[in-house]
């Protein structure tokens, strides 16, 4: 009955904010522009699971100073550095299960709550700002051999490379493609107008001095290609479609493509299988920088499902 009543409450104020922002939106577009661009920009902070909560709490914590906000930040392991970066509205300890293999693997793990998410102090973010804070990370531990990232944390990393971050090897998990995508669906979900949203689009380009078709990751992943790339995606990904993640992989250089069935947006991080590829990947010898795109083949691997599901499979890989 209280998931009920929490539900209703929560429908209630979506459709009171619909309700302004359409009218709001029809009255006074460029205001309801700058009120739209706040909403957008401010992540929501979810429960942390206590199970990833017992694997931060034995990392080494430490806090970073970056704009004026602090990051709260995790180690654990001796050895290269992988940096875990996790996505919009997410926390570092979504991505908790890569750690003990890593760690076995010989690897040093670092993760990080970004500015306005986790138990990192703010109330504002970007995809620029988050790509500022993922360099930032990567340099206070002096720099990192590989990076994992899901979702926005994904593109914050690709922009980062793009802007000068080294790094050896990257798994993707759940990339979006294009930035503008996001800034769509959010005023399609709140009612906003087309007029609302480009206006949204246009101050954020002002605000961070960017063309947001210059974050778009095929436009520029092309010249990524001397750092192999392992992209994973779920064919029921509801948050950001598989499409963006096929768009990414076949933009990049001698990517591989893995897509899985029946583990969604964020379930995907906690796959075994998906895991165990991933540090795998990590592992693999450096390979020369110019290689022709990797073929396409079926997996026989199989990803073990949550209980009273069927098995999840992983459909190919690229």
């Amino acid at each position: 009955m209280a998931e009920n009543s929490t539900n209703v409450r929560a429908k209630l104020a979506l459709w009171g904010l619909r309700t302004l922002a359409m009218s709001s939106g029809a009255v006074a577009p460029g205001l309801t522009a700058v009120w739209a661009d706040g909403l957008f920009r401010r992540p929501m902070r979810p429960r942390r699971s206590k199970t990833a909560e017992g694997v931060l709490a034995r990392g080494q914590p430490k806090r970073l100073r970056w704009g004026g906000e602090e990051v709260a930040m995790w180690s654990w392991g001796e050895g290269p550095r992988v940096l875990l970066v996790h996505g919009w509205s997410g926390y570092g300890g979504q991505l908790t299960a890569f750690v003990e293999p890593l760690v076995a693997a010989g690897y040093s793990v670092v993760t990080y709550d970004a500015p306005a998410h986790g138990k990192s102090t703010g109330r504002t973010s970007s995809l620029p700002e988050m790509a500022e804070v993922v360099a930032e990370v990567a340099e206070s531990v002096g720099g990192v051999s590989a990076v994992v990232a899901h979702s926005l944390g994904a593109a914050a990393t690709a922009v980062a490379m793009r802007d000068g971050l080294r790094v050896g090897r990257a798994v993707f998990v759940s990339p979006p493609a294009d930035p503008r995508h996001g800034i769509q669906a959010f005023a399609r979900e709140l009612g906003f107008s087309d007029e609302v949203w480009m206006r949204m689009e246009q101050r954020i380009e002002k605000k961070f001095s960017v063309k947001l078709v210059d974050l778009t990751l095929p436009h520029f992943v092309p010249s990524l290609g001397h750092v192999p790339l392992h992209v994973f995606h779920d064919v029921e990904d509801r948050e950001v479609s598989v499409m963006d993640g096929e768009a990414v992989a076949h933009a990049w250089p001698g990517a591989r493509l893995t897509l899985t069935e029946g583990l969604g947006h964020n379930r995907i991080l906690y796959a075994p299988n998906v895991v165990s590829q991933a540090v795998a990947f990590l592992r693999e010898a450096p390979r020369v920088a110019d290689v022709a795109p990797a073929s396409v083949e079926t997996l026989a691997s199989v990803v073990q499902a949550p209980a009273a599901r069927s098995p999840l499979r992983l459909v190919h890989n690229r």
